[in-house]
């Protein structure tokens, strides 16, 4: 590609463009909105540095300007479009309350064992006799089976097979956007904001609660409605329900019918990204119908004199793969792909011959303006840095090549270019991935070249083609349950993934430009130059506490437990969390990546007691950490103890690393075989240096209190306490906490549980005697050290974006 002679206009796009994109980035920095008088007078102020730069005529000065422009303009956008949208937020006086809304389901719903959850457009509300105004668009859960709240376990009416357009009436509790706050974790609230919903809530469906009534059926949202049934009949069509779900992910983009298990297959082969409504899907749709709109246009020798075939051929791709993303749910990265085959189109149509930096930045550049916060999202940078990368590196032109070759030689080719451009993007994706997920898969390479054609050459054309045909979904199972097969095998392979500690943004950066260089058609010597730059990355260590001093981390879990301790040479967890469904739960979602990402070795896992919110994520994480011993008060024969080597913990039992000392307080050795609640056996943990001393409490409850008082009241005394039974009425007793004194103490507990926790009266003797209390709701995930004990960083605050949801730390209530 030849790049055409500089001129004032074309000198100019590279800083306009490059401008737009560091504006949103910038923007997205911000921790808090400012008002939208300052975002307006941003936008006014890139109009003025535009004119200078238009009235100057040095060049480097009308670039600057350009530039600046470019960046005010952006930013001011995005933060004016952020206030719009934060001004429609829950009122916080109706979160919690009891609230009758209705309104029309506007998505295609998702079902697990638990229930329903769906995307609900409120027409009208009311709080009892009073309208109310609630956010236009916000996610319900209909939940069946046993409901144990505050007011008593209560049978829930089963969902009803809700369908997308119909008009209903229910009563419902709501709450702001609320997610769990770690790091390198999943920012729940983020995905709510970029999916416009502003509260999320659940149906009340129980005895003593209205009865959810169904209006009528519209013809509101017509597309959610075909894809509804398109997914109905995928799965009366496919009998083996784990191949229908692959299906209905392709066809129709519910990535919810995949089962775990094929995840985790996904994930450790790196194709994860094959199996969703993806770039690369809707990109090679788009070439396919192009090819099609082409072919068929040319069969008219009046319609090519009227416009050229080629033209008809990008505009029938590009409005093609548009239905298709439509279709596929209409997710985000979807929207951007068209939206960056939109702006290529335009560019063919407008026959603009850009070199390939301006074209690159051009899509950038309007995928950001779009949507600012797509540069939040791995995805997008994966897949802009491979877009750029296999520009960047891209063939030679040979004279050679252009004489007339036969088929076989075509052939092989194609097949040495795709085997170049996989590797190509393995090793400059390489960094990157590690930077946003810890891992990399190691038969990633092997496992593309195989899955990347058969899907979206086989896979998905016989899916979509079954809307027409439905036999063609059977011929489409039996493909994917091949292609499963291969990449089951590749996933048993040992170190089939390799995982290393997140490396700051600097190695990331590095790393890619190393992978470049390896890439490019460079000289060797030059290609060697990008070793080093790969270094960092590859070998990057999180730093460790020095001998002696000890780190806690307490994960935002939501209603559990989960505390990592760190030593300079050891990792213990205390508790793994909840689990949130069949298909998630705090390991998967919450310790499993923070574990990975900060290259932690697991020692020791111990298990408080036998509850589910504080065994929920244990499976998950002996399954990532297999060396990793279990020392618990679980009965004899429970289903953990086979995942690895198992203990008992009892009173009286100690060790020490790394001149830590770690005690256990409780239980009594004689409780083994006693015939007791789970919460009178939680394991007590105490952990000292002799300087500074914390005490884990588990689910501990007044009696056992108060015998720890009797028996071992020294060995009570912290700096820092995980507050006993996420700060229960039934814990935390006057004489448990004058035996402790901490100066601080740690709550962990979702926000507005049902079980309305912690307890206002537990919390008030708490502050009565002087006992600062972070909780785990406002706080996010907690980090402590024995260097500062009186000290805790807080992630929601410390991390914090505009985004955000700060909840007052009156907000405990069930909702």
């Amino acid at each position: 590609m030849t790049f055409p002679p500089a001129t004032r206009s074309g000198s100019a796009l590279a800083p306009s463009l490059l401008g737009f994109v560091l504006g949103a980035a910038l923007q997205l920095q911000q921790s808090a909105l400012w008002p939208a008088g300052r975002y307006a007078a941003g936008a006014v102020l890139a109009v003025l540095l535009l004119l200078v730069a238009l009235a100057r005529s040095r060049l480097p000065f009308r670039l600057a300007c350009v530039l600046l422009a470019a960046l005010a303009f952006s930013f001011s956008l995005a933060g004016w479009r952020a206030c719009a949208y934060a001004a429609g937020t829950l009122d916080p006086a109706l979160e919690g309350r009891e609230l009758s809304v209705t309104g029309v389901v506007a998505s295609m719903p998702h079902r697990n064992e638990a229930g329903l959850r769906f995307r609900f457009e409120v027409e009208a509300a009311r709080l009892g006799e009073r309208a109310v105004a609630l956010p236009t668009d916000i996610l319900l859960g209909w939940y069946g089976g046993v409901d144990a709240g505050s007011e008593g376990p209560a049978l829930q009416r089963t969902p009803a097979d809700l369908r997308p357009g119909e008009r209903w009436q229910w009563n419902v509790r709501l709450k702001a956007p609320h997610g769990h706050v770690n790091p390198h974790g999943f920012d729940y609230e983020l995905w709510l904001w970029e999916q416009g919903l502003q509260a999320t809530g659940y149906v009340r469906a129980g005895p003593r609660d209205p009865p959810p009534l169904r209006l009528a059926g519209s013809w509101r949202h017509p597309v959610e409605q075909a894809r509804q049934r398109v997914r109905d009949a995928i799965f009366e069509r496919v009998s083996d329900a784990r191949l229908a779900g692959v299906i209905a992910a392709l066809v129709v983009g519910d990535q919810g019918a995949i089962e775990r298990a094929d995840w985790d297959i996904f994930r450790a082969t790196g194709v994860a990204h094959l199996m969703s409504i993806s770039g690369l899907h809707v990109t090679m749709f788009a070439w396919a119908a192009s090819a099609l709109a082409g072919a068929l246009w040319r069969r008219s020798a009046r319609l090519c004199l009227a416009w050229p075939a080629q033209h008809a051929g990008v505009l029938g791709g590009v409005v093609l793969a548009a239905a298709y993303a439509l279709f596929s749910g209409w997710g985000v990265p979807a929207q951007r792909t068209v939206l960056m085959l939109a702006v290529v189109g335009l560019l063919k149509l407008g026959a603009r011959e850009w070199p390939w930096p301006h074209v690159w930045l051009l899509a950038c550049a309007a995928v950001v303006l779009a949507d600012p916060w797509a540069l939040t999202q791995p995805g997008f940078w994966l897949s802009f840095v491979a877009v750029g990368v296999l520009f960047a590196s891209g063939p030679v032109h040979d004279r050679a090549r252009q004489q007339p070759v036969g088929a076989w030689r075509r052939g092989a080719d194609a097949l040495r270019r795709l085997l170049r451009e996989q590797w190509v993007v393995t090793v400059a994706l390489t960094p990157l991935s590690l930077l946003l997920f810890g891992q990399v898969s190691v038969v990633g390479l092997l496992a593309n070249l195989l899955a990347i054609p058969w899907v979206t050459l086989v896979v998905t054309p016989l899916g979509l083609a079954g809307v027409l045909l439905p036999p063609l979904w059977n011929a489409a199972a039996l493909a994917v349950e091949g292609l499963g097969a291969v990449l089951a095998g590749l996933a048993a392979v040992p170190y089939a993934t390799w995982s290393t500690p997140a490396p700051p943004l600097w190695a990331a950066v590095l790393g890619v430009a190393g992978g470049l260089l390896l890439a490019m058609r460079l000289p060797p010597a030059m290609r060697l130059l990008g070793v080093p730059l790969l270094l960092p990355v590859l070998l990057w260590q999180a730093a460790r506490p020095p001998a002696g001093e000890f780190e806690l981390l307490a994960a935002d879990v939501g209603q559990g437990n989960a505390v990592l301790v760190r030593t300079a040479a050891h990792t213990l967890l205390y508790d793994t969390g909840p689990g949130y469904s069949r298909e998630t739960d705090a390991g998967q979602r919450v310790l499993v990546p923070l574990l990975r990402a900060g290259g932690e070795r697991l020692e020791l896992l111990v298990l408080s007691h036998r509850d589910s919110d504080h065994t929920g994520g244990a499976a998950a994480v002996l399954r990532m950490q297999p060396q990793a011993r279990l020392l618990s008060s679980l009965e004899e024969g429970h289903p953990l103890q086979a995942l690895a080597p198992a203990s008992r913990c009892a009173a009286g039992q100690s060790w020490e690393w790394d001149g830590v000392r770690f005690e256990l307080l409780h239980p009594s050795p004689g409780s083994a075989g006693a015939k007791v609640k789970p919460n009178a056996v939680s394991c007590v943990l105490a952990i000292g240096n002799g300087r500074a001393r914390v005490l884990l409490a588990g689910d501990i409850e007044r009696p056992q209190e108060l015998a720890l008082v009797e028996d071992a009241a020294p060995a009570l005394r912290a700096d820092l306490l995980l507050v006993p039974h996420h700060g229960s009425k039934t814990s935390s007793s006057e004489a448990f906490l004058d035996a402790v004194r901490p100066a601080l103490a740690l709550v962990q507990a979702g926000y507005r549980n049902r079980f309305g926790h912690p307890a206002t009266e537990v919390m008030e003797r708490y502050a009565g005697r002087g006992i600062a209390v972070v909780a785990s709701a406002t706080c996010g995930a907690a980090s402590w050290s024995s260097r500062t004990p009186h000290q805790v960083r807080c992630e929601r605050r410390s991390a914090t974006r505009y985004w955000h949801h700060h909840a007052a730390p009156a907000d405990r209530s069930g909702a």
